[in-house]
């Protein structure tokens, strides 16, 4: 079963990513700011990340920076709420780059391609 790693400072993000993805057959660890998430990837080595960008703290695109240097080949989906990030330097070090939505499709079809 794959994992993935799931950042995200918003409690009802979480439990919506969550449900979605455990019932596509994944298994889901959870951290909820960018202290977290770099423990947790330490410890779990999961398949995928997906990350916020705004979070208290590290913020995702520093987040991103750091997983990258210990780990380059793992995929990381940015999933911000807010368009212009994508114009970010630093945010195209990710593979893919969803914005939020109620919709999940496109950030289910981002994880299908980068996990297979």
């Amino acid at each position: 079963m794959k994992t993935i790693l799931l950042v995200d400072d918003d409690e009802s993000i979480q439990l919506l990513y969550q449900e979605e993805f455990r019932e596509a057959g994944f298994h889901v660890e959870s951290a909820f700011n960018g202290n977290e998430a770099l423990a947790k990837f330490k410890e779990v080595d999961p398949d995928l990340v997906i990350l916020d960008i705004q979070m208290p703290g590290l913020n995702g695109i520093e987040v991103l920076r750091q997983i990258k240097m210990i780990d380059a080949k793992i995929p990381v989906i940015l999933c911000s709420a807010y368009h212009e990030y994508k114009q970010n330097l630093g945010a195209w070090a990710s593979d893919e780059y969803v914005v939020k939505s109620s919709d999940l499709s496109d950030l289910k079809a981002a994880v299908q391609r980068l996990i297979d």
